[in-house]
C-alpha cells in the first residue's frame, strides 16, 4: 500500500511590509505632490495664462496710458515721467502676478478638501500634510515664472536699474519671500472654504490690497482717510523696500517693517493649518 508523504504546512504568517521611515514618507511625499500639482497647473494653461498675462497688461496700461501724466517725483517731460512710473510701477506688478498665481493654492486646496481626495490619502504612505506641501512647492514654482515673465517684460519695454546684482537679487528675495507668505495664506483660505467658489471670492479680497498701497501712487498724494489704511497694511513696505533695491538704493526701515510684516501673516497662517488641517483631514 502507497501512502502519500504529506507536506507540512507551514503556520508562519509572513511579516508585514514596513512602511517607509516618516522622514523619507515626507520626502517621497512632498516629491510626488509638488509634481501632481504642477502637472495640474501646466494642464490648466488658461489660468496659468491668464496669471501672468494680467498683470503685464495691467502694467502696460499704466504705464502708456497714464505714466505720462503720472508724477513721481522725478520729473522731465511726458517720456521721462513715463519710465520714470514704470521703474515705481514694476514691483507692484510682480506682487500682483505671484497674488494671481497663489490664488489659484486657495482653489486647488479647496477642491482637494471637499472632492473626497483626503480620504483617499488614507491609503498612502505619505503625511496628509505633504498634499498642502506640494501645494505650496508648486505656488513658488508658478509665482517665481511669473515673476520672471513680469521683469522680463519690464525690461523689454524700457525699465532699465542701476542695482548691483545684490541689489538685484535682494529685490527678488523679497518677492520670494511674499510668494510664500502669500501661498500659506491662500492654503489657509481655500483649506476652510467651504468650495472652491468660496475660495475664489475670498481671494479675491487680498488681491486688492495692492491698490490701495504704495504700489500705484504714493501714498502722500491719497486721501487723508486713505492714506492711514495704505501705511499701515503689508503690501506697502514690501512694495517700498523690493522698489528701492530694484532701482539701486538702499531700502530704509521699510524693509524690517515689511519682513515683521511677512514673519506675522507667516506664523499666523501655519499656526491655522496646523490647528484646522488634522480637524478638516478627519472628518474626511
Amino acid at each position: 500500500m502507497t501512502t502519500t508523504p504529506r507536506t507540512a504546512i507551514s503556520t508562519v504568517t509572513p511579516a508585514p511590509p514596513h512602511p517607509p521611515a516618516r522622514g523619507a514618507g515626507l520626502l517621497v511625499g512632498l516629491r510626488v505632490f509638488t509634481a501632481r500639482s504642477l502637472k495640474h497647473s501646466f494642464r490648466d494653461g488658461e489660468s496659468l495664462l491668464m496669471a501672468i498675462l494680467l498683470p503685464v497688461l495691467l502694467m502696460l496700461i499704466f504705464t502708456y496710458v497714464l505714466g505720462g501724466a503720472m508724477d513721481v517725483g522725478e520729473g522731465g517731460d511726458a517720456a521721462g515721467a513715463r519710465e520714470a512710473y514704470l521703474a515705481f510701477v514694476l514691483p507692484a506688478v510682480a506682487l500682483i502676478a505671484a497674488g494671481f498665481g497663489a490664488s489659484y493654492t486657495s482653489v486647488v486646496v479647496s477642491n482637494d478638501m471637499t472632492t473626497g481626495f483626503m480620504n483617499r490619502l488614507r491609503t498612502m504612505p505619505f503625511p496628509s500634510v505633504t498634499v498642502l506641501l506640494g501645494h505650496a512647492a508648486s505656488s513658488m514654482v508658478r509665482n517665481l515664472l511669473a515673476t520672471a515673465v513680469v521683469l522680463l517684460v519690464g525690461f523689454a519695454v524700457g525699465f532699465r536699474t542701476d542695482a548691483s546684482v545684490p541689489q538685484f537679487l535682494g529685490a527678488v528675495g523679497i518677492i520670494a519671500v511674499w510668494i510664500l507668505v502669500i501661498t500659506c495664506v491662500f492654503a489657509m483660505l481655500g483649506m476652510v472654504a467651504g468650495s472652491a467658489e468660496a475660495a475664489t471670492g475670498y481671494g479675491f479680497i487680498l488681491l486688492f490690497l495692492p491698490y490701495i498701497s504704495s504700489g500705484f501712487a504714493r501714498v502722500e498724494t491719497m486721501p487723508a482717510w486713505l492714506r492711514p489704511i495704505a501705511e499701515h497694511q503689508p503690501m506697502t513696505p514690501v512694495i517700498d523696500s523690493s522698489r528701492a533695491l530694484l532701482n539701486g538704493r538702499a531700502p530704509g526701515s521699510e524693509l524690517w517693517v515689511g519682513m515683521l510684516w511677512c514673519a506675522g501673516l507667516m506664523l499666523l497662517a501655519v499656526w491655522l493649518i496646523a490647528v484646522i488641517f488634522p480637524r478638516k483631514v478627519a472628518r474626511t
